[in-house]
């Protein structure tokens, strides 16, 4: 198996793990992060209602950015997330990294939505 391969079998692994323990209710939905090379995408999710209840990503045409996949993007994410799910009426959410670790850009991005507002 080569270095790829055995990197995605790895990160899918602690997916299935985190997924395992953290599930979005209505009262507290599930944040999760997808990190790219050039790019980052949070959504938070309601997940036994199985639907979106809002989402960001540096991609977003209302996001200013020179680059995408770097700290200041993250951050500009996390803060327009937590504006967006502040107007949808959610305070609370339980985080799920993606099984990325919880350093560089994502930890910007989640540090950048607390300070917004979000709680977790």
């Amino acid at each position: 198996m080569d270095k790829q391969k055995k990197k995605a079998v790895r990160r899918s692994r602690r997916v299935t793990g985190i997924r395992k323990r953290v599930i979005g209710t209505p009262d507290q939905p599930r944040m999760a992060v997808y990190r790219s090379l050039q790019h980052i995408y949070v959504q938070v999710i309601d997940d036994l209602a199985g639907r979106t209840i809002c989402s960001a990503s540096s991609r977003d045409k209302d996001v200013s950015l020179s680059a995408g996949g770097d700290t200041n993007a993250a951050t500009e994410v996390g803060k327009k997330l937590a504006e967006k799910a502040k107007a949808a009426g959610v305070s609370k959410v339980a985080f799920d990294r993606g099984g990325f670790r919880y350093h560089g850009r994502v930890k910007a991005l989640a540090d950048a939505a607390r300070e917004g507002g979000l709680q977790f």
